[in-house]
């Protein structure tokens, strides 16, 4: 059952719960050539492969968590699990107070697994006759069917698309119809496994626009894996880094690039020159010319080190920036690996 934490007058429910969660699976190993199918079908050998290893995270109600990690790291496999799709090997799991392998009811009512390389949708028929389909499966009237196709259907910018044939409908669309079929039934729970996958720039910020207004309407908890951290910068303030199966980090995503970088940068321009040995006990200077400086500066020293600058300089401009997340989150996987 679902765990209620009272911290004050504060109702802080865990609607996701792991506890040493596991899945591993035996496959065959054979030899290649004659020789090794022949050995394989007399005397098979196989071996087994840990996909998941021990993972605990809990997720509280209404929460928009990134799952992130390198290809081969286990999200999908998790996600699964969480969904009830394959059965751990070891651990506990509760998600909205049912163990999903057992797929209860009112369990698949409350959750919906969304794979941007795959869809439900069928090639030759317009979205609209899946979602009467969905509608139908999960008990809702033609009234509330309706109400929810058209309300779901403004939110995500739909109109003459569902009644067009999938197959000409852009990627875009076909995502976003996707997102529509699989919400009709107003689940609670949103595992999302790449949604934006191949989307353009447009497509991909509709969709973030959408899943931040389901969750402020319906108080829709979201668990999020994604290679495209624009997705994860725009939606969660709160990541788990898994690899090899195992958590390596479950923080803020500030705290996690605070911790990649403990430096930030600032770019500086100059209403007349400077000699760049000025700038000396600053920071490092890494790119320098009479009237323009980018300093790196650390983030413990950063107020006091701006204000000297300001102070020191006739300063017409200045920026302050982190690097790239990508290449943050990059560097953390490389360091993973080798770790």
């Amino acid at each position: 059952m679902s765990i209620v934490l009272f911290v004050g007058i504060v109702e802080v429910m865990t609607l996701i719960s792991v506890r040493n969660l596991t899945k591993s699976y035996r496959i065959a190993k054979k030899s290649p050539g004659l020789v090794g199918t022949i050995k394989h079908l007399v005397a098979r050998k196989t071996i087994v492969i840990e996909a998941v290893k021990s993972l605990d995270f809990q997720i509280e109600q209404g929460e928009i968590v990134g799952f992130i990690g390198p290809n081969g790291a286990g999200k999908t496999t998790t996600l699964k699990m969480l969904c009830g799709l394959i059965h751990p090997t070891g651990g506990d799991v509760l998600v909205g107070g049912f163990e999903p392998r057992l797929r209860d009811t009112e369990f698949l009512h409350k959750i919906a697994l969304i794979m941007g390389q795959k869809q439900q949708l069928i090639w030759d028929l317009p979205p609209i006759d899946t979602l009467k389909v969905n509608a139908a499966v999960y008990g809702l009237s033609n009234s509330e069917a309706n109400r929810r196709i058209k309300e779901l259907g403004d939110m995500l910018q739909l109109e003459e698309e569902l009644t067009r044939p999938v197959r000409k409908l852009s990627l875009g669309e076909r995502m976003k119809a996707e997102l529509l079929a699989s919400l009709l039934h107003r689940p609670s729970i949103l595992f999302l496994d790449e949604p934006t996958l191949g989307l353009d720039l447009n497509a991909q910020i509709r969709v973030r626009e959408f899943l931040i207004n389901y969750n402020k309407i319906y108080g829709a908890t979201i668990l999020l894996s994604s290679h495209y951290m624009s997705d994860i910068t725009s939606l969660c303030s709160r990541v788990l880094v898994i690899d090899k199966g195992t958590i390596y980090y479950d923080g803020s995503l500030e705290d996690l690039t605070r911790r990649l970088s403990p430096y930030r940068g600032v770019k500086i321009k100059f209403s007349k020159p400077y000699l760049k040995n000025e700038f000396t006990g600053f920071g490092q200077v890494i790119e320098y010319s009479e009237y323009f400086a980018q300093i790196l500066i650390k983030r413990s020293e950063l107020t006091s080190k701006l204000y000297q600058l300001l102070k020191s300089f006739s300063v017409i401009d200045l920026e302050v920036s982190d690097p790239p997340i990508e290449e943050l989150i990059g560097e953390f996987y490389q360091e993973i690996k080798t770790s």
